[in-house]
């Protein structure tokens, strides 16, 4: 019989004691690095320039380009709501962001809170013009507000690029309540908003806010000259591509993309009948050699498994599929005043065959027709992760207020906060593991970090957890941020 073996006793832990005394600590450490970008930036401070403020002064405790930063810090931290605003106006973090002192007789920080702000998003476009003077001492411009998002991306390129790319797409708002011009679109089957957006790669460059009853493509020729035109007033020689999707192959706004110099367009195209019947030729080769790669594969399998034994289906979907590309010479029967090259793509697989079609402005002799497809146009779905970023990170979807033009100005405020984390990221974190990260990881990562804050009369300390993951991206990022000049 084995001998009983004698077990120590464990050490019991010592009580957890969970209080409230622990000074001021915040979860929003990382703030402190977006406010520095901004204030090298300038670009809430340059937003507060396109607002007209009619308050009296000697009345007033919260000037216009406080107000603002603090609504476009609280989207970049995660704080959706005015309703934040109220406990957040108290927060230390958020007072040292907007310059205002802390630590003075253990008084509490006051900013804005959720009325002050909500003046922001209810003012008129001009309260000289309209509203009751009384109420609304806040007003906007909207033409230099759309026009500081172009300048923003000028400014991110040190010189003048050999091509840039505007990609042109709608995307769906769906609201929950009475708002002004909201109807009921069938195609995303619900009430809401169609904005309208122009990128150029993960720059923002307009978001224009639109009732969902009308054409996909209505404005987008207006906004499109209106970019275009600021592009080139700095940059005279770059070429321009824009490229959209099928509701944008209209004659007007390609018309006039053929009549600027060093602009081309590549847009998806509808199929119809005749564009079916123009790619007849294209289809039977693409489908005879899917035929001959699935008769050879099915030859040689048929070798390995056992005599009339059913192939697994998994066999078939080891065959590629047999892609075909060709240029056509296309000209609609009313709608288009010109023939056009359209470069159709047909593809050949276990699933049937898929005819797809672009129309373009580039001539052969400067691109193939698979080349053209594959390297110019499909990289546009790209443009739906901005789109992932402005409304499941930035909030561009809450357009909960009733009026339009607080809801195009809520458009507004998310894309700055979108032009301000892009400028983080392609600024800061060029050469971190978050260089491509989307929006949400680099606030989970680099900003959402716990610190507690110490006010002495020398210095203001942030000390942030010495076992944070993010510490060697932060330092670098803070190092990028250093040598930024400041924007005059």
């Amino acid at each position: 019989m084995a001998p009983k073996t004698e077990q120590k006793e464990q050490p019991k832990s010592p009580p957890v004691v969970v209080n409230f005394n622990g000074g001021q600590v915040t979860s929003d450490a990382g703030l402190s690095l977006i406010a520095e970008l901004d204030r090298k930036l300038q670009i809430t401070s340059r937003l507060a320039v396109c607002f007209q403020d009619y308050r009296q002064s000697n009345r007033m405790l919260h000037p216009i380009e406080s107000l603002i930063a603090q609504r476009i810090y609280g989207l970049v931290m995660g704080y959706e709501d005015l309703n934040d605003h109220e406990e957040l106006r108290h927060d230390p973090m958020f007072a040292l962001a907007l310059q205002k002192r802390i630590g003075i007789e253990n008084e509490l920080t006051v900013l804005a809170g959720k009325s002050t702000l909500n003046r922001l998003e209810h003012c008129p476009e001009d309260v000289e013009q309209g509203a009751d003077s009384r109420y609304h001492k806040i007003g906007h411009c909207p033409s230099k507000i759309e026009s500081l998002f172009v300048d923003i991306f000028l400014e991110s390129y040190a010189k003048e690029p050999r091509q840039i790319i505007l990609d042109l797409d709608v995307t769906d708002d769906l609201v929950h309540g009475t708002q002004e011009q909201v109807f009921f679109n069938t195609y995303y089957a619900g009430y809401c908003y169609a904005p309208q957006n122009i990128f150029c790669g993960k720059h923002l460059l307009a978001a224009k806010l639109r009732p969902s009853n009308v054409d996909p493509a209505a404005g987008a020729l207006e906004e499109l000259q209106r970019v275009i035109k600021q592009i080139r007033d700095q940059w005279s020689n770059v070429q321009i591509l824009v490229r959209g999707d099928s509701a944008y192959s209209r004659d007007n706004i390609m018309e006039w993309c053929e009549s600027q110099t060093g602009v081309d367009y590549v847009f998806g195209l509808a199929q119809n009948s005749r564009l079916i019947q123009m790619t007849t030729t294209t289809k039977n080769r693409a489908s005879l050699e899917y035929e001959q790669k699935l008769s050879t594969v099915v030859s040689f399998l048929e070798t390995v498994f056992n005599p009339g034994e059913q192939l697994p289906e998994v066999a078939y979907n080891l065959i590629n599929n047999s892609i075909w590309y060709k240029s056509l010479n296309y000209q609609t029967r009313e709608s288009w005043s010109r023939s056009r090259r359209v470069v159709c793509k047909v593809e050949s697989g276990v699933k049937g065959t898929n005819i797809r079609f672009v129309v373009t402005s580039i001539t052969t002799d400067k691109m193939a027709p698979g080349e053209l497809y594959t390297q110019k146009y499909c990289p546009r779905g790209e443009m739906e992760n901005r789109f992932k970023e402005q409304q499941l990170e930035l909030f561009s979807d809450r357009t909960s207020t009733h009026t339009f033009a607080g809801n195009q100005l809520r458009l507004w405020f998310s894309s700055i906060a979108y032009a301000l984390m892009n400028a983080l990221r392609s600024k800061c974190l060029a050469k971190t593991e978050l260089q491509n990260a989307q929006v949400g990881t680099i606030r989970t990562k680099l900003l959402k970090l716990g610190a507690v804050i110490t006010v002495s009369a020398q210095r203001i300390l942030i000390a942030i957890s010495s076992s944070s993951p993010s510490k060697y991206i932060w330092a670098a990022a803070y190092r990028c941020l250093k040598m930024l000049p400041n924007t005059a």
